[in-house]
């Protein structure tokens, strides 16, 4: 073979590898337009930016909208309820941040402010799609990705949650794909760079949603592992993308500090959580006419205690309940798991409706956990990633209450596992035929 052939192969096997480049580059860009202008039309047509007026548009973000009006109207990250209540770390930052921001481009609870979220929500919805595909070709194979992909963009039940809630739910879940993506590429790449980028996104997590950090540790303890067995663990790059994570937090942790005169890492309502899921009448859910939102006499409490001695009241009564009745709460921590996967009860006048609803939940986490399973005793990369992930971020759910909401961030992982289940079994009939 001549230098001139050689030259030609190594042409047309760059030419061939970029070709391949762009086809997929082409496929996500049509997923994610789909799945971003179903969400616009969902959201538009459907009039879901419209949010009811009663109790002062309380339902425009709850707790997160109040706060995003106080920082619009120059209050400060304040009054999470109804009224002037003083400063606040009863929801995390930076999705009232952002909400604010909206507030003083397009004015306090317009409708204009809600589309504008609901959209973002949706952009960040229909951009899972992409890590769910990067991520589905990285761990299993071109078909598992593109089924993924185009069924997140397609499933009404995805849909749902960006195009109703004024909620970090949908930015939560899409940085959870990320970071998950990160990591699985980080075994494989030990780059500083994605080190950083990690540490980087935790940082946002932990902004955003503070409860998805209990599978941060198990996901950089994995990653580290992974790379000692390959022979090529950097721990310094770990410390150095856990010295970044920690001072992106730094200044909220300062910012409570100075403004409670304690502690207080980054959303300090733990405690009342505790409570509105515990206690005398608790069934495993949420106890929302204890919420100091709807009870006035918790309100006036809340205002008179003030939010650190109201939270550390609200926590020893539940804690207290919890000793006297450890039997009762073994019994609606099951409950709560049994709700966290399989559906909440809600009551309606549309019985067909609250089936269906529950069926497909219950269907969805069947699939995921069957999925999971085959990926376990297939020695599938990442398996025992997905199965600390299923552990980990649901366990705080179990003992405070659960809500249907509370499981999305990890749902476009059920799907690829489940995803993953059906490829085996088609692969395994083919198998058979042959």
């Amino acid at each position: 073979m001549t230098s001139s052939d050689v030259s030609a192969d190594t042409q047309t096997q760059t030419s061939g590898a970029r070709s391949a480049i762009d086809s997929k580059r082409k496929v996500l860009l049509k997923i994610v337009l789909v799945a971003f202008v179903l969400r616009l039309a969902v959201l538009t047509l459907g009039h879901t930016y419209h949010f009811a007026a009663k109790d002062d548009h309380f339902g425009f973000g709850w707790e997160t909208g109040r706060i995003a009006r106080s920082i619009a109207l120059g209050k400060g990250f304040s009054s999470p309820m109804q009224g002037d209540t003083g400063p606040t770390a009863w929801i995390a930052p930076l999705y009232p941040y952002f909400l604010a921001a909206l507030f003083k481009l397009f004015g306090i609870y317009s409708n204009a402010a809600a589309w504008v979220a609901l959209a973002v929500n949706s952009l960040f919805s229909a951009l899972t799609c992409v890590t769910l595909y990067l991520l589905g070709e990285e761990l299993f194979s071109s078909q598992v990705a593109r089924w993924a992909a185009w069924i997140w963009a397609l499933l009404p039940y995805a849909i749902y949650w960006p195009v109703r809630f004024a909620w970090e739910t949908s930015f939560a879940t899409f940085l959870l794909a990320t970071v998950f993506l990160i990591a699985v590429r980080l075994e494989r790449d030990n780059r500083l760079s994605s080190w950083l980028w990690l540490g980087f996104l935790c940082a946002l997590i932990a902004l955003s949603n503070p409860s998805l950090l209990a599978f941060l540790p198990f996901c950089g303890i994995w990653v580290l592992y992974r790379q000692y067995r390959a022979g090529r663990m950097r721990l310094h790059y770990a410390v150095l993308s856990g010295l970044l994570f920690f001072a992106c937090i730094a200044p909220w942790l300062a910012r409570n500090y100075m403004v409670f005169g304690k502690f207080v890492f980054i959303r300090g309502n733990a405690g009342a959580e505790f409570r509105l899921g515990n206690g005398p009448g608790a069934d495993g859910q949420w106890m929302y006419w204890l919420h100091p939102s709807q009870n006035p006499a918790e309100l006036k409490k809340y205002r008179r205690l003030g939010e650190v001695a109201y939270i550390a009241e609200r926590k020893h009564e539940a804690m207290e309940w919890v000793l006297q009745n450890p039997g009762r709460f073994a019994v609606i921590s099951l409950k709560r798991f049994f709700f966290f996967w399989f559906g909440t009860p809600r009551a309606t006048d549309y019985v067909f409706v609250e089936l269906s609803r529950n069926l497909f939940f219950s269907l969805t986490s069947i699939l995921a956990f069957l999925g999971l399973a085959v990926a376990l005793r297939r020695r599938a990369r990442a398996a025992m990633l997905f199965f600390w992930m299923f552990v980990s971020i649901p366990m705080i759910y179990y003992f405070t209450f659960t809500h249907p909401r509370y499981r999305h961030p990890i749902e476009p992982e059920m799907l690829l596992v489940s995803v993953y289940l059906f490829a085996m079994a088609e692969r395994r009939g083919s198998a058979k035929a042959a």
